[in-house]
C-alpha cells in the first residue's frame, strides 16, 4: 500500500528501511478507515518513517516507544537536520500530534510495550462520599462536581479533615480568603460549593447544622444585569452567512439555528443524538444541564437545516450524535468547538457589540419569544430553566412594555 503513498524509489526504499518499516502499511490502512484523505495520510506515514529514522540513531527499539520518547522527538524537530527533512517544515507540534497517533496505532497492535498504569489519585474519603451525594440528590453534572471538587480540597486543607473541629470564623475566613481577587461569578461558585458540602457533611451528621449560616452572601444585586442578545435581525444576518452547500456550512447553519430558535446550549448540541429527533412528531428531546429530558417542537426551519446536514453522507457508525467533527477522526463536536462556531459566525456578519457565544444566541431566542407576546413561564419551559427568578431577567428586555406601566416622577416644586 506504500507504493501509491511513495512515489519515488528511494523515498520508498528510506521508509521500508527505518525502525517503522513493517508498520507502516498497517498504518496507512488504519488512518484510510478512520477516514483521513490521502494527503493527510502520506504526511502521517512521513512522520512515522521520521521517527522511525530517529529512533534508529538512538539505537532505541520502536517496542520501547512511549509518550516520554514522543516528547523528545518533538524537541528534536526544532534542531532537525535529518536527511530527507522538508525546506519548510510544519508547525513541531503538528508533528509531535502525528506521531502520538503512530503510537496510538502501535499499542492497538501490541508492538510496544504497555505503559503502567498510573496510580489512581487518592481521593478523601469526604470528598468521595460529598460527589456520591450530589450525583444522587442533586442529579450534579461532572463538570459541576469538578469545581465544586477544587473548593472542598481547599477547604479540606485549610480547615482540615474533622467536620466536627469546623467552626464559623474558620469557614467565614476561608470564603473570604478564596474569594479574594476573583469576580463575583466565581466567588459566588466557592460559597455555593460550601453550602452544599456543609449540606451534605449536616446530613450525615458529622457537622454542626448552624454552621450553614456562616457562609457570607457575596454582595450584588439580584437580575442586575441585563442579558447579552442579538436583535433579530443581526440574528439574521449570522444565520444568513453560513455557505449551506458545503458541509461546514450546513452544519452551522443548522447549530446556529438551535441557539437561535430553541435556545439551546452549546452542550445541549454536543449531547444531540439522531435518535433525540422524532421527526413524525416534529419534535426533539434535550436533558440540558440538570439531565431532565424536556421535549422541544422542532420548528421547520430547524428540521429543514437539520436534514440538509444530515443528508451529506457522514460517517454514521462512528457515534450516534449528530454534529459531527469535519476532520477524521470523526466523533461528536466539544461543547466549546459549537460555541466557538457561533462566536466566528457573529464575528464573520460584522455584527457590533459584546454579545458573543452560544449564550449570546440563547438570550437572542428567549428576547425575541418575549417580543412576540409569549409569557416568562412559556420562555421557562424553552430555555428549561428551574428557578423561575432566572427568566424574569428577560422581562427588563422588553422596554415598551415597562414604558406602559412605569410611573411617572413626581415633580419637585422649587423653593
Amino acid at each position: 500500500m506504500l507504493d501509491q503513498f511513495f512515489g519515488d524509489r528511494r523515498a520508498h526504499e528510506r521508509a521500508r528501511s527505518s525502525a517503522s518499516g513493517p508498520h507502516l502499511d498497517g498504518f496507512s490502512q488504519w488512518l484510510h478507515e478512520v477516514g483521513y484523505a490521502p494527503r493527510s495520510i502520506l504526511e502521517f506515514l512521513r512522520t512515522a518513517v521520521h521517527l522511525g529514522l530517529w529512533t534508529a540513531r538512538r539505537h532505541t527499539p520502536i517496542g520501547d516507544l512511549d509518550e516520554a520518547l514522543i516528547e523528545r522527538f518533538r524537541l528534536h524537530l526544532r534542531r532537525c537536520r535529518c536527511p530527507g527533512r522538508q525546506p519548510r517544515r510544519p508547525r513541531d507540534r503538528w508533528i509531535a500530534s502525528r506521531a502520538t497517533r503512530f503510537l496510538q496505532y502501535l499499542r492497538q497492535q501490541g508492538a510496544v510495550r504497555e505503559t503502567p498504569p498510573r496510580q489512581p489519585v487518592e481521593v478523601h474519603p469526604l470528598l468521595a462520599g460529598f460527589d456520591a451525594w450530589m450525583r444522587q440528590y442533586r442529579n450534579a453534572t461532572p463538570a459541576t462536581l469538578r469545581t465544586y471538587g477544587r473548593v472542598v480540597t481547599g477547604a479540606l486543607e485549610a480547615l482540615g479533615d474533622d467536620p466536627a473541629a469546623f467552626n464559623a470564623r474558620g469557614l467565614r475566613d476561608f470564603v473570604l480568603d478564596r474569594s479574594k481577587g476573583q469576580g463575583r461569578s466565581k466567588a459566588k461558585q466557592v460559597t455555593t460549593a460550601m453550602r452544599a458540602f456543609l449540606r451534605y457533611l449536616i446530613a450525615s451528621n458529622v457537622c454542626h447544622p448552624d454552621l450553614v449560616g456562616a457562609i457570607p452572601t457575596i454582595a450584588g444585586w439580584r437580575l442586575a444585569s441585563l442579558p447579552r442578545y442579538l436583535p433579530s435581525a443581526d440574528v439574521d444576518r449570522v444565520i444568513a452567512g453560513c455557505d449551506a452547500s458545503t458541509t461546514s456550512g450546513a452544519r452551522n447553519r443548522a447549530i446556529l439555528l438551535l441557539m437561535a430558535r430553541l435556545g439551546l446550549r452549546a452542550g445541549d448540541i454536543s449531547a444531540l443524538r439522531r435518535e433525540d429527533l422524532d421527526w413524525r412528531h416534529a419534535t426533539l428531546e434535550v436533558a440540558g444541564k440538570s439531565r431532565r429530558a424536556t421535549r422541544l417542537p422542532l420548528p421547520q426551519e430547524v428540521g429543514d437545516a437539520i436534514l440538509a446536514y444530515l443528508s451529506r453522507g457522514l460517517p454514521k457508525d462512528c457515534t450516534d450524535r449528530v454534529f459531527l467533527r469535519l476532520a477524521p477522526p470523526w466523533g461528536p463536536i466539544a461543547p466549546g468547538s459549537a460555541s466557538s462556531i457561533a462566536s466566528r459566525a457573529i464575528r464573520a456578519a460584522g455584527v457590533g457589540g459584546s454579545a458573543r457565544g452560544a449564550h449570546a444566541l440563547r438570550h437572542s431566542a428567549a428576547t425575541d419569544l418575549l417580543r412576540q407576546g409569549a409569557s416568562l413561564d412559556l420562555i421557562q419551559l424553552v430555555l428549561r430553566h428551574q428557578d423561575p427568578e432566572t427568566t424574569r431577567l428577560y422581562a427588563k428586555v422588553d422596554v415598551e412594555s415597562l414604558r406602559r406601566i412605569a410611573q411617572s416622577w413626581p415633580e419637585v416644586t422649587p423653593c
